[in-house]
């Protein structure tokens, strides 16, 4: 079982020993789209997300490997803003199980996805510089990113592919790189010759950007499965 596992059996550690300095969740106006988790130096924003978001965020897991649930952690939408001792990393584990009542467990699944390797002429994207914070900033064609592990790219490619992905480039490094693609119902609605019609998609967007590969496989899957959650607490 993979690193994020061992983190649930801790998350209601976390609970119990961290109290934040301050933490407030509140309803998101603005529509479905463009969401962020960003952590650093004690604080933790978050913009524009539902529960099933910040629990991928969290365990760095796609958001279609969580199973279960009540139907409003995928519609409901937070902006959360968080500040507390400990490290980052923990904060959003431990605002779940606090605020949300999360709780989970792991298993594992056999299903159809890729595995991202690395391509000929190697990885392209920046490594990212020393004490450099994770940040990721998503939308349905474009991934912007600096300090993103390779287990975070995976989450965020099966997220944008609908199934999942394993990383087998073996690279530990993080990364700073923006991705761009055309999504492939945009593609296929293009009259010929437009940008949209001759943009790249996302598996040739993975490799002249990034130098890297998705294969489709079979592949072993780390699901979460939601044994309870509730809606959050009042700040």
């Amino acid at each position: 079982m993979r690193l994020w596992a061992c983190g649930l059996l801790t998350c209601a550690l976390f609970a119990q020993t961290i109290s934040f300095d301050a933490a407030a969740i509140k309803p998101s106006d603005a529509p479905p789209g463009s969401s962020g988790i960003n952590t650093n130096n004690g604080s933790l924003r978050a913009y524009n997300v539902t529960l099933r978001r910040c629990i991928s965020g969290a365990y760095e897991i796609p958001e279609n490997q969580i199973i279960g649930g009540p139907k409003w952690i995928s519609e409901n939408r937070y902006d959360i803003t968080a500040r507390g001792p400990g490290h980052t990393e923990d904060m959003l584990k431990t605002l779940l199980a606090d605020r949300f009542r999360l709780v989970t467990h792991p298993q594992t699944e056999t299903r159809s996805g890729y595995v991202l390797t690395v391509a000929k002429g190697g990885i392209k994207a920046t490594v990212t510089a020393p004490d450099t914070g994770p940040t990721t900033n998503s939308s349905r064609s474009r991934i912007e990113a600096k300090g993103c592990p390779m287990s975070r790219l995976v989450q965020k490619l099966a997220a944008a592919l609908g199934q999942p992905v394993v990383d087998e480039t073996q690279d530990m490094r993080s990364f700073d790189f923006v991705l761009q693609w055309i999504p492939d119902e945009v593609m296929s609605k293009a009259s010929a010759g437009s940008d949209a019609a001759n943009g790249p998609s996302l598996f040739t967007a993975v490799q002249e950007q990034l130098g890297l590969k998705l294969e489709a496989r079979k592949v072993p899957v780390d699901v979460l499965v939601i044994d309870r959650a509730e809606l959050p607490s009042e700040n």
